[in-house]
Parts: C-alpha cells; structure tokens; sequence
C-alpha cells in the first residue's frame, strides 16, 4: 500500500491489465491522466497513441480488440470529446467487441451546472455500452478498471465506460493494486457449459439430420472456436455457412465452405438454407441482413442455437433446442459426447445433401465480371488475396466491403469489418488498432472513396507513428451503395450520392504527409504491379484504384425477401433470374 493520486492508479490498473496500446485524445478534463501518461511512457511498457478524432481511437481500439482478443482501451476528453466516441461505442456494442473507454469529466463539484465541456456521457451512452462507471472517489479506481474489464470480456464481449472526473485525478489515496482475475462480480455469472441434456438432444437432432447446414456468427470468433466448428464439420460431413461477423472461422477453400449467407451472400449459402432440414446456429442472431424474411428462413428446418447470451434465444428465431453458453466449451461438450457415444454416420446419409450443395455451387458460382477496357472492384480484391493472403483486412461499409466477404478468404480474427451497425470511416482507425498490436504482419484496409473520407484525417496518425497500414480505395465516384439502392429500388433518382466533382486526389493527399506513399491506378495492366509496389514499400501507402463506376453489388436479397429470391443470379445454365 502506498499513497497515490488517481490518475496514478488508473494507469498502474490498466497495466496490470495487459494494456499495451491507449488510443486516445486529450483535452483539459483528462489532463491529469494524461500527466500521467507522460511518466508511464518515458519509463516503457506503455503507449499512447494521438489520433486525429477521437472516433478513430474508439475504432482503433475496436480493431485491436479484435484481432487479438483482448480488451481494446481509448481515452477522450470531457464533452464533446466524449460524445465523439459514440459511435465507436455502438459499433463495439453491435459487434460484441471487448473495448473499456475513459472519458474526462468536469471536477466532481461542477456535476450538474453545466460547466465547460460538460456532458452526461454516462447517460448519453447507456443503452450502447455493456456497463458504465462514474469514478467517485479515487479509492474506487482499481475495483472499477477491473470489473470494467471482466465485463467487458466476459460473456457476450462489450464496451465498457469509465467516465472519471478531473479532480479524481488528482486526489490521493492508499492505493492497494487489484489484479486481473480477483474481482468476483455477484450476480453477473454467465454461463460458460451448455445444459448436458440440451446438449445431448442437440446430438440427436444431428444424428438423425440428412440435410443438416452450419450457420456460423461471430459469437464463434469471440469463443475462439474454429477448431471445435471444423471438427464438427468433417466429422459429420455438415456444410458450412457464415454471417459477416463469423467470417474467418473456416477456411472458404475447404469442401464443406459455403462463403457468407445473406443478403449479398453467395447464392449456395442462401439456397442451402432455404432446403436444410436442420440449421445450427452457433454464435449468431438471425439478423436482418442475414434473414430478411424471417417466417421463410430454414422454413423446413429444425433449428439448434447455441448462444451465450440468454437474450438472443427466440429474440428473432424461436430454437427448437436452445442451448445458453460459449460455443466453443458447447462444442466442446458436444464432441466429447460424439467421441464417448462413439458415434459415427455413415457417408450416404448425407451424401444426397453434399450433391446437391455441388450442384448449386456449380450452377451459382461467385465469378469475377468478365475483363472490360474498366477494372471491376472484385478483379482488385482477387489480386489482393493472390499477392497477400494471409493478410489482416479491416473494410469499411458499402460495396467494397460486400465484394471483400464474397471473394476474400481470411484467417480467425483477420477479419475486421462493421457488421451490426455499418459504420463508414471504421476501416481506417481499425486497421490502426491492428497494426499496433501485430507490427511484423501485413493490415490491408479495403475502403470506398465514400467511407475513406469519413475519417482519413487518420493519415495524420499513420504518418506521426510510421504505422505501415496499407490501405486500398475502391474509387467509384459514387456512395456506391446507395447509388446502387437508388438504381434498383427509386427509378435511377440519384440525389446526394455522386461524390466525383469533389473528390481528392488520394495519391497526392497521401504525400503531403511525411512518409506517406501515394499510388494511383487507372488501368489494368497497372494493378498487380502497383500491389506489389504497395506490399514492398516500408510504411502506410495509400493505393487509390480508379474502378468501374456503374458495377452492382450481386447476388442480392431484397429487403423483406426470402433468401432463396435472390437479385442478378446468372446461373450456368444461362437461365438469367432478376
């Protein structure tokens, strides 16, 4: 025990935790934690990085948390330093990402008089946060960093909120230093094993299945169970399909991969769900962009869901087995019951199924628009997976990140993209938060002209660190889109979406700042050259890559149709449906 100051012992907390990276903003409310910093850092062991907004420092915080798996921390100031993070908070929110914001607060005397820069943070953000402090005494500080972060990554992950008044900071106590794993929250337990009898009438559903399908979220990520699901896959010779969020957790070149599902998944995803009989839900939500119609999804199907959070069972799909717990400690469960049962099927029971998953992958396969005199956006992403495989990719939202799920083939957690709430200008700041954490490996950003705007005076940041981010813009001209809702669902009524009489050139944006390479690509026979000219270059580059201008995003599910009634198929049999 010795005397400290608040400020003191946030800091010594968050080490405690693991923190190695604080993305952040200061102004005058969080100046004493930011005095801190100044010490912290100069010692090592600890570093803070200046974005430009702090909404990138919530989205870069984002990033690391999920690509490594650990709890992402940004700091802002009071006001509307705090009221920046928002969006970033609902993105983690949306996305389960585990993430633990500090907000500087106006000295504890000045709550409620509206002084400089105050603002009720702690209300503003309950319904997008997991949890939400407001620091009282400084005594207070290492229960709350460490409930704060085993809320935050326990469960269902999520944001957790710390707002902390400036003369908290200052105060002095007898500080007593809490470490991870001793704080014992009373009455937030979640359920870790699933129910043994449910687990076993799972088994007896698969068992009996024919046409069973996997539908894979990103609940599976977070449990760190691409193993377990593998496993599962080949031992019963189960198809596999994911949402955006579960992207990654399958190789898509294995037999049994059938790429996303969804509203631009691919159409054997979607057909298969329409014909399973019994579909497995592991980790997702049955969400409207996956299930658009939702008395028509699985319609014939029995329905297994495995979840750790209570409050997604029957939220939007009412499961005939609904088992509460970590999908990997149920697949766990499961396959020690396969291996103890010794259960093995026999290959024709599901032999049938397999075919004709070949059949529709055969007949609906995902294709490259056939070369033009213009470069489509899909030819870019495939020389990017060709030239850089084994990639970390964060995407913003639109098209491109459409065309990035349908044609990229990532690793666990080397897929970082908004999923629930479609945040354009995530990509950036995330593919910060990435490079931070994994300094030696590639981090590609797939971007639209659109969403790079959003946030690109993060290009400060990549240059003040060296943070050799490579990011790629898929340059329409267009809020691509919208443009394309516009075309298909408005009459061609293109209002506020045409972005090409304003646009930068990006290449040249991105040299006037130091170190910065800017690579600008027009033409075809360009392309993989200047991808490779980008991989070489020791530092960010932006590659700014002019594309087709009119291409849609397809295959497509309407909104408030069924997943089997997809948009822009061009089967092989020449049979054109739109």
């Amino acid at each position: 025990m010795k005397r400290v100051t608040g400020a003191f012992a946030l800091i010594d907390s968050l080490k405690r935790h693991g923190v190695k990276h604080i993305f952040g903003y200061p102004g005058g409310a969080i100046l004493p934690v930011y005095d801190e910093m100044y010490r912290v850092e100069a010692e090592g062991g600890l570093q803070h990085i200046l974005v430009r907004h702090e909404q990138g420092a919530a989205h870069a915080a984002d990033g690391y948390a999920r690509a490594t798996g650990q709890v992402g921390v940004c700091f802002a100031t009071s006001g509307p330093g705090a009221t920046n993070l928002v969006t970033g908070l609902a993105t983690a929110m949306m996305d389960s990402v585990p993430m633990v914001a500090v907000t500087g607060q106006v000295p504890r005397a000045l709550l409620g008089t509206d002084g400089f820069q105050e603002i009720d943070i702690f209300g503003i953000t309950i319904p997008i946060v997991k949890h939400s402090y407001m620091v009282q005494h400084a005594a207070e500080i290492p229960r709350i960093v460490a409930e704060a972060f085993h809320i935050a990554s326990s469960g269902r992950p999520g944001p957790v909120l710390i707002d902390f008044p400036k003369d908290v900071g200052t105060e002095e106590f007898d500080y007593t230093p809490i470490d991870p794993g001793v704080v014992q929250l009373t009455g937030y337990r979640p359920t870790v094993r699933g129910n043994v009898r449910q687990v076993r009438r799972a088994l007896e559903l698969i068992c009996a299945s024919k046409r069973p399908l996997l539908y894979v979220g990103g609940g599976a990520i977070a449990a760190e169970a691409h193993a377990q699901v593998k496993q599962l896959a080949e031992h019963f010779h189960i198809p596999v399909t994911t949402t955006l969020m579960g992207k990654g957790i399958m190789d898509e070149s294995h037999p049994l991969a059938l790429g996303m599902l969804g509203m631009h998944g691919t159409a054997y995803a979607n057909f298969a769900v329409g014909e399973c009989d019994l579909l497995i839900a592991l980790g997702s939500r049955f969400d409207d962009r996956v299930a658009s119609q939702q008395e028509n999804f699985a319609r014939d199907a029995q329905v297994i869901h495995v979840d750790i959070d209570p409050a997604e069972m029957g939220k939007n799909r009412t499961p005939d087995v609904p088992i509460v717990g970590d999908v990997r400690e149920v697949l766990v469960q499961l396959l020690d019951e396969v291996a103890k049962q010794q259960i093995e099927l026999e290959d024709s029971q599901t032999q049938a199924w397999l075919g004709r998953i070949a059949e529709l992958e055969a007949e609906y396969p995902l294709e490259v628009p056939h070369p033009t005199g213009i470069l489509s956006p899909q030819e870019v992403i495939v020389a990017l997976t060709r030239q850089c495989p084994d990639a970390y990719y964060t995407t913003d939202v639109g098209q491109h990140q459409m065309w990035s799920a349908q044609f990229l083939n990532t690793k666990p957690r080397h897929w970082m993209s908004s999923g629930g709430l479609g945040t354009m200008g995530y990509g950036l700041p995330a593919a910060m938060g990435v490079k931070m954490a994994f300094p030696n490996d590639p981090v590609i950003c797939i971007s639209g002209d659109g969403s790079f705007q959003m946030n690109m005076q993060e290009v400060g940041t990549l240059s003040q660190y060296n943070i050799g981010v490579k990011v790629v813009i898929l340059n329409n001209g267009w809020l691509g889109m919208v443009r394309q809702w516009q075309h298909m669902f408005y009459g061609d009524r293109y209002e506020a979406t045409n972005l090409e009489m304003g646009m930068p050139q990006f290449a040249k944006l991105a040299e006037v700042y130091q170190g910065i390479k800017g690579i600008t690509v027009t033409e075809r026979e360009e392309l993989n050259g200047a991808i490779a000219e980008m991989l070489a270059h020791d530092g960010p580059v932006i590659l700014d890559v002019r594309v087709n201008r009119t291409e849609d995003c397809y295959p497509m599910v309407a909104p408030g149709h069924s997943n089997s009634d997809m948009i822009g198929l061009h089967p092989r049999s020449g049979q054109v449906q739109s």
